[in-house]
């Protein structure tokens, strides 16, 4: 294989987002394994978030959103797989993947990729959307203690910009 073929083997159509947390990678990965963290920056939850354990995020819906944790491994690397969404059938099987990595300078970068939510997805627009606003709470959340989960006048204010309705 050319190093060009590589390159364009290697292209994701996968959804990613990275930003700069000034926060230590400990914090970051705190708020996405406890319930506390999640529903302070996404949306409520319940559920484990070690390795091996689910998490039930309850968002808008009658049914909540079901996350199999394949991966905490702290600091570096918190994954999950979808295994039940009926408000976004879309999702199951996908697996949002979040690497956290120490800065020399006491910040952490979280890269997040959700695999499996592409272009293919009818949701994907919405999805973007949500990401958008929630991997920024993330950081909010990590930095301050106070991030813009669902609900929030944050939160709201976006789907009402961009015509979200889950």
């Amino acid at each position: 294989m050319t190093q060009t073929e590589e390159t364009v083997a290697n292209v994701s159509d996968d959804y990613e987002k990275a930003v700069i947390v000034h926060a230590s990678p400990d914090a970051v990965f705190d708020a996405l394994t406890t319930a506390s963290g999640l529903t302070s920056w996404w949306s409520p939850v319940t559920g484990s978030g070690e390795a091996g354990g689910e998490l039930r995020f309850t968002m808008n819906a009658p049914e909540p959103c079901v996350m199999r944790v394949d991966v905490a491994a702290r600091p570096a690397l918190v994954q999950w797989t979808c295994i039940s969404c009926d408000f976004m059938p879309d999702w199951v099987g996908t697996r949002p993947t979040y690497t956290i990595i120490p800065l020399d300078d006491g910040t952490t970068e979280l890269r997040f990729r959700h695999i499996g939510l592409t272009s293919e997805l009818e949701c994907i627009d919405m999805c973007t959307s949500g990401w958008n606003h929630f991997i920024p709470s993330l950081r909010d959340y990590a930095e301050s203690g106070k991030g813009s989960p669902l609900g929030s006048p944050g939160d709201s204010a976006r789907r009402e910009r961009d015509g979200d309705k889950a």
